[in-house]
This record gives C-alpha cells, structure tokens and sequence, in this order.
C-alpha cells in the first residue's frame, strides 16, 4: 500500500514537472479538495439552516430552558469526545506541527458548533468549517506523503476553501487564511497563495450550487458614492472608533474567560451557565440572539435611536463573549461585523451629517481586523458581502484598526510565531 502511495505521489510530481502547460496536476489537486470542501460546506449549511428554522420558534422565557439545554448538549459533546479547541489551535498547529491539522475532533466539532450556532450562540459557522476542511487537507496531503510546504500548503488550501464556502469570496477567503495566521506585519506561507485561491475558486462554485444561495452582496446596504476626498479622513476616523470598539470587546472577553476558566464545575455545566447566560441576553435584546448573517440586515433597515444602538452593540460584545469563554463553538467575524455596525449607525445617527453607510461598513471593517489582526482580507471580505464599489476607504479604516489594536493579539498563539522569530 506504502509502495502505491509513493508510485502515485511521484507520478503526480513527474507530470508537474514534465507538463508544457500551466494547468498542472497539482491544479487538480487543489480545485479537487476545494470540491470535496465545497460539498461539506454545504450539506453542514444545510443541517444548520434545517436546525434553527426549528430552534429560532423558541422565544421569550422559553429561552431559559432551551439555551441552558443547548449548553448542556454542547457541553457533553466536547466531555465525551474531546474537546476541538479554537482557532488558536489551528494557528498553533500550522505554524509548529508542520502545517498537520487533526481531524480525530471533527466529531466533536460538528456536534457541538451545529448546538452551538442552531440554538442561538453568538458565533458563526465560519470556525467550524475551517477546522474541518483544515483537516481534510492534511488528510490528502498524507495519503500522497506529502511533507513540509506541500503539506502545509494543502492544509491552508482547505482552510481557505471552507472559509469561502460561508462568505462567498474567493480572493478574500484565500487571503485570510494566510492573514489569520500572523500577528504583525508579516505574510509567511506565501506558497500557500495559489493554491489557496484555486481550491476557493472551487469551493465557492459547489456551495453555491448546492445550497442555491444568491451569489448577489449577502446585507443590502444602500448605494454609497465615493465623491469627496473628505471621506478618507472620515474613514480614518471610524477606523479609530472600531480600534476603540476593539479594545473593549477584548476586555469584555478577557472578563468572561476568566470567569469560566475559574469556575470549579465540569465543562457541561460551564457551557448549559453559558447557555443560561445567552438566554437572558436574548430576552431583553432578542437581535443577540444567532451570530448576525440575517440579523445584520434589521440593523441596516431598522428604526433604532442611537441609544438603543450602542446598548444593543455592548449585549452583543458580551453575548459574543460568553459564547466563545462559555466553550461554545464557533466563529467571531461575522458577529463582529454585527457589532460594528450597530457602532457605526449609532454615530451616523448621533451625528447627522455623518454618512451612515461609510460609517456602518468602515467600523465593521476596522473593529473586525483590531480583532483577528487581518486588515487585507477583511477589506476584501466587505467588498463581496456590501458590493460596495468604492472600497479603498474601508481599507483605510481596517488598517487603522489593525495598527491600533492592542500590542497583545486576541488570538494569542498569533504572538507565539513571532516570539519566535525575535528569539532567533
């Protein structure tokens, strides 16, 4: 079997070498795992919207039982077959396993992010399918014997595919993968590029078709012309307020996850206290609820004051919380987008002759890479889920809130490379 495996990788090897043309075997290998990603992407979105269209009936007081029950669930999942980590575990893992991400947790993961995200927690399917699709890639990249860049290589590809699968951007899904991994001014793994957009591009394709989902902007903002230098400033500005944003939703986690982390109780019953907490959170602001793909858009057409506004982006900095210290599973970026641009309506309306649209998208940009330190994909991101056409002030704004987030990153395993680095 050994001796097949080794036959079939330098069979793939020999034609990449030999081949006149640019489209290489390795080419299909990559749109391959993309494919192959593509299509767990989708039937995983698929069981989640089936899962909340029964779950989301659930309101009111009711919300007291279900989401400290969904808790529980979550709980035991990760109690009897193991706990999937976070997106700190992937990056740990590409950076010192050699790119080799595990896929004995995938189980577990599954499990506990359906519960998680169907029962209303505030986070996104995001994390889930890069962990996944991350795994699938290291899977083939050994059944080639693949070593070194290959493997790593291999490993992002998937991560990207599955990450584009939810948000619809090839180019930016590629991007990011590569972007969350880093904690400073560095892009390494740039090998992993083109593979990384092919197996996207791929990926993207087969979603789309299976899940039949509009290939049009996901939140329908309205038209935003870029016809005054002064927008720049402006932008600048809301990327200072989405730095700021940051800075307090990481000490609203950093609160959370101290709590959790010194609550003597077994993992079920910190998830089901998790879920308890969520349950009220919902009650008084009903919009916390779920991580923000549908709710976003209430926010952009709703009649909410100012007030309202900025105390519904403080719940859902806290509900986010909860859900990821309170072990929870899932994403934090598109709750993220959620929170930033409650922030930004709030100061369009606080202040009239701000314009609401390039306030809502420039400190949902800003706050999103303060955060996940990822300025290039998060602008990229944008583009694809406002269709705004004008997008260089939103990247003004998402390297403002990069270059001032706190010195210490969110995702810490992000310093530990360049720890590293310094230390050589």
């Amino acid at each position: 079997m050994v001796s097949v495996r080794k036959r079939s990788f330098a069979s793939i090897a020999q034609l990449a070498q030999r081949n006149p043309l640019t489209i290489s075997p390795w080419v299909l290998l990559w749109a391959t795992v993309g494919i192959v990603c593509g299509l767990f992407a989708a039937c995983y979105w698929l069981v989640l919207e089936a899962i909340i269209h029964q779950l989301e009936a659930f309101t009111g007081l009711s919300l007291l039982l279900v989401m400290p029950l969904a808790g529980l669930f979550v709980g035991l999942v990760i109690y009897f077959l193991g706990n999937p980590g976070e997106i700190g575990l992937l990056v740990d893992n590409i950076h010192f396993q050699g790119g080799r991400l595990n896929a004995r947790e995938n189980p577990s993961m599954i499990l506990a992010s359906l519960a998680s995200i169907s029962a209303g927690g505030s986070a996104g399917p995001e994390a889930p399918l890069v962990q996944v699709t991350g795994s699938f890639g290291t899977w083939v990249a050994d059944r080639l014997q693949l070593q070194g860049e290959q493997l790593r290589s291999l490993s992002i590809a998937a991560m990207a595919a599955g990450f584009t699968a939810l948000f619809g951007a090839p180019l930016g899904g590629a991007i990011f993968a590569l972007e969350i991994l880093h904690h400073e001014y560095v892009l390494e793994y740039y090998e992993a590029i083109l593979p990384a957009i092919v197996s996207s591009c791929a990926s993207y394709i087969v979603f789309v078709i299976i899940t039949k989902l509009e290939i049009g902007p996901t939140w329908e903002f309205p038209q935003y012309r870029l016809d005054n230098i002064d927008d720049f400033a402006m932008a600048i500005l809301y990327g200072v307020l989405g730095a700021v944003a940051g800075w307090i939703f990481i000490f609203i986690f950093r609160i959370c996850d101290r709590f959790f982390a010194d609550l003597p109780a077994p993992i079920y019953v910190r998830t089901a206290l998790a879920g308890l907490g969520l349950g009220i959170l919902a009650m008084f602001f009903p919009l916390t609820r779920y991580y923000g793909h549908h709710e976003l858009n209430l926010i952009i057409s709703s009649n909410l004051g100012a007030i309202a506004l900025f105390s519904l982006a403080a719940a859902k900095m806290l509900a986010i919380s909860i859900t990821v210290t309170g072990s929870w599973r899932g994403g934090i970026i598109i709750p993220l987008f959620f929170t930033g641009a409650c922030i930004g309506k709030a100061v369009a309306l606080s202040i009239p002759s701000f314009e609401p649209v390039l306030a809502m998208i420039c400190t949902m940009a800003a706050l999103n890479a303060a955060v996940t330190r990822t300025p290039i994909s998060t602008t990229l991101l944008m583009a694809k889920l406002t269709v705004i056409s004008p997008f260089t002030p939103v990247l003004f704004a998402s390297l403002v809130g990069f270059f001032l987030a706190p010195k210490v990153p969110f995702i810490a395993s992000q310093l530990k490379l360049q720890r590293e680095i310094e230390a050589d």
